[in-house]
């Protein structure tokens, strides 16, 4: 089973946001289902959280049970003091600002969960698992604890045209932009994402874990069709091999095209692995070795081998993780 609590709070009394309720109400959406409409996550919308005490109360039970993923988004306003960090609800008073962070994390590490991901979306967000009881800067994260957040503890989460900055990544990075070759979505993907697409003097997404291996958190077609994939180590024996190729791997160089050809002419099963190795060329994990483009690797008798990535997917497929 897998669950997500999803909090957008816009309306906050002298101090009201504009983006969080969209923000929460779209991460949701695309939360609820996989890409090809196969159910993900049962979520909970909290929209408009009033008090302190609901929202404490519904993070309790997004992280009660054994769940495989339990899952908390928080967009709204954040806030940090001598003592820590807060996520601040509307009924927020001076020394008394939302729920804090370090109680939000003791939910966390104490869940019998398998996967814990935090994901917030607000000022100093970066603060969320960095100080332990006795206030020294060490990571207090438990097993299968996954935390991401909009921004260091000393910074603030930007809305640019009524959208939070760090959450329009998100969603395009869970929408697919993140997916590796296999169309999995992880957390450390989407982190690698977001990290890439702000620049060094903008706001810095933080990411923290503590698990042996990630879940993915939503599912998207496939780059490479699987059963391809897994051919890489037929292919390739050994991942620093080079493939050799010759004319009889390109399905044109045959007597029935009317142009020049050369033997050996087109063999059917070459050219059925010739079409795998271009697919997996498409995506990165091949690369023709002395020419530029597979078929005038194929038509002058080259090489190919695989990529970095290529060489990743391959130790993936010989390990059985695939």
């Amino acid at each position: 089973m897998r669950k997500a609590l999803i909090v957008g709070i816009n309306n906050y009394p002298n101090s009201p946001l504009s983006g969080c309720i969209n923000d929460a109400n779209e991460i949701a959406s695309m939360l609820e289902r996989n890409e090809d409409g196969t159910k993900n996550f049962f979520v909970k919308r909290a929209i408009d959280v009033q008090s302190k005490g609901d929202l404490k109360g519904l993070i309790h039970e997004c992280f009660s049970g054994n769940d495989d993923i339990a899952l908390l988004y928080f967009s709204g306003h954040g806030y940090i003091d001598s003592i820590g960090g807060y996520l601040v609800t509307p009924d927020f008073a001076p020394n008394d600002y939302g729920v804090s962070m370090h109680e939000i994390l003791t939910i966390v590490n104490d869940s019998k969960c398998k996967n814990k991901i935090v994901i917030l979306d607000c000022c100093h967000s970066g603060f969320m698992g960095g100080i332990n009881t006795s206030g020294q800067n060490t990571a207090t994260i438990a097993e299968g604890v996954t935390i991401l957040t909009a921004s260091r503890s000393d910074q603030y989460a930007i809305e640019t045209d009524g959208r939070g900055v760090f959450t329009s990544l998100l969603i395009e990075a869970i929408n697919g932009g993140a997916a590796d070759v296999t169309g999995h979505i992880t957390p450390s993907g989407i982190y690698a994402y977001i990290d890439k697409s702000l620049g060094p003097w903008e706001q810095r997404p933080v990411f923290k874990t503590n698990v042996t291996r990630f879940l993915p958190i939503r599912t998207v077609k496939a780059q490479v069709n699987i059963e391809v994939l897994k051919k890489l180590t037929q292919y390739f024996i050994d991942s620093s091999d080079e493939m050799g190729l010759n004319p009889s791997f390109e399905p044109t160089n045959s007597v029935d095209v009317e142009h020049k050809v050369i033997e050996p002419y087109a063999d059917l099963n070459n050219v059925a692995i010739f079409s795998d190795l271009q697919k997996l060329e498409g995506v990165g994990l091949v690369v023709p070795c002395g020419e530029e483009h597979m078929y005038y690797a194929a038509m002058n008798s080259k090489t190919c081998k695989l990529t970095s990535a290529g060489r990743h997917y391959w130790r993936l497929v010989k390990e059985e993780i695939i």
